[in-house]
């Protein structure tokens, strides 16, 4: 039984193969003794390190190498350093290239990303686990606090932890300290890489595990050359479109504001191809505000507004502000679906029952099936006889149809010194809360006192 962290940075079959393999062949020419940085040996607290190189010669190299300037050579090598190819000496934990005279060290090509192997769990519980050893129990916090759950989550195989820890700390000690130093360096930066601190970006975060390997060639057997034959066919028989047509009918090609004007949400009239638009489908008519109005008017006519006003109604509550949802939610239901409502509307039983129900803990969708209800019941009668009244085909006689852009260079250049600024879609929201308002206070009750007393004022 394998138990995973919540972060797990490793995958068996990598995406960015093809980048790392490439990163590997710069690698092997930097370290080329001829023509590769130049390495010395280094003094690191007391300890002498062999094949040192400083920051600002690996930006130097890149710069010439690459034929690039200093500040992408930067950040070349920082990507080498936050992939885990070149590590820090002097500070692990900032995997970033410091173009100055910091101290770095090629990684070893056991650890480096390209190997196909996971940084499995059990690996890293070894790794701190021997650190805790060897700092005797200091470890940095967040390192304590993953070995803390390595030993409630893997307490099954914690001796086994243990003991490998143990070989592995003596046999360091075998070595010289030179040798021990820069063993331990390389390991800390991998797990750096591998297991960042929290709060760090990691560069080998892949994601989600893959079920299949996407650099493996496939297997050329009958089933893929008759995909290949099935995606050829459809690419041959799909229709084509010439550019010539596509973009003259492209209205970027002049500077021309009417395209835009023409189709604006709150236009007067709308274009012939917008109100043949409506009939594609009953949504795409409630979402224009212009053929909703139309549509609006045509209930008018049939006496049965109530169901756009429900409809219209249950919007506002689903998108509204969520203070005012218990509220909207009730003024709606005392409107359209109670008892003797000024405005009610035919739901069946079962969908009132749920939306009574509803009503009890007030949200967002809870008009969601009555909503639904009368959606249906619009679309499958009323749209269609919408679409055979007179309102709509006065309204397509009506619509415009603009003409083609045929602008000489002149004229493109007096219309781009013409060009008027667009309307925002906030005056278009502010109009219609005025209007909305404005029908509000034509159906209330007129309160006479109080306008003589205002008329009073005014005097």
């Amino acid at each position: 039984m394998t138990i995973k962290l919540i972060r797990d940075h490793g995958q068996h079959y990598r995406p960015r193969m093809a980048c790392l393999k490439k990163v590997e062949a710069l690698l092997i020419e930097m370290q080329d003794p001829k023509s590769g940085v130049n390495s010395s040996e280094q003094k690191l607290s007391v300890t002498s390190i062999p094949h040192v190189i400083a920051g600002k010669d690996i930006i130097a190299w890149i710069t010439s190498h690459m034929k690039v300037d200093t500040q992408e050579a930067q950040a070349v090598g920082t990507m080498l350093v936050a992939f885990g190819f070149i590590y820090p000496l002097q500070d692990p934990k900032k995997l970033i290239l410091k173009a100055d005279g910091s101290f770095y060290r090629f990684q070893t090509p056991y650890f480096w990303p390209a190997q196909k192997w996971k940084a499995q769990d059990t690996d890293y519980a070894i790794y701190l686990a021997k650190r805790n050893i060897r700092k005797k129990g200091i470890l940095d916090e967040y390192e304590q606090e993953r070995y803390e759950k390595f030993y409630k989550w893997l307490n099954h195989k914690w001796d086994f932890i243990v003991n490998q820890a143990k070989e592995q700390n003596r046999a360091g000690k075998q070595r010289t300290k030179a040798d021990r130093v820069v063993f331990d360096c390389q390991e800390r930066a991998y797990w750096i890489v591998h297991r960042p601190p929290p709060e760090t970006h990691s560069a080998m975060d892949y994601g989600v595990d893959r079920l299949f390997d996407p650099n493996a060639e496939e297997e050329k057997t009958s089933y893929y050359y008759r995909r290949i034959i099935i995606f050829t066919q459809q690419a041959i028989m799909r229709p084509k479109v010439k550019s010539t047509v596509s973009l003259g009918a492209n209205p970027w090609q002049t500077d021309d504001d009417a395209y835009w004007t023409l189709n604006m949400p709150d236009v007067d009239l709308p274009t012939k191809m917008t109100v043949e638009r409506w009939s594609f489908s009953f949504l795409e008519l409630l979402r224009d505000p212009c053929g909703r109005a139309n549509f609006r008017l045509f209930l008018k006519k049939e006496f049965s507004g109530e169901n756009l006003a429900f409809w219209e109604a249950a919007e506002e509550l689903k998108w509204g502000a969520a203070s005012a949802i218990s509220e909207k939610a009730e003024t709606v239901f005392k409107m359209f679906l109670a008892p003797g409502a000024p405005r009610w509307i035919n739901v069946d039983g079962r969908t009132m029952a749920l939306t009574v129900k509803g009503l009890q803990c007030p949200h967002r969708y809870v008009l969601d099936a009555a909503q639904t209800h009368i959606f249906m019941l619009m679309k499958k009668d009323t749209f269609y006889r919408y679409l055979k009244s007179p309102v709509y085909k006065d309204m397509q006689k009506k619509a415009i149809s603009p003409a083609p852009h045929n602008f000489t260079e002149a004229q493109l250049e007096q219309n781009s010194r013409n060009r008027k600024p667009g309307l925002h879609p906030f005056v278009t929201w502010q109009r219609q809360q005025e209007e909305k308002a404005r029908a509000a206070a034509a159906t209330a009750p007129i309160d006479i006192k109080k306008l003589i007393a205002n008329k009073l004022e005014r005097q």
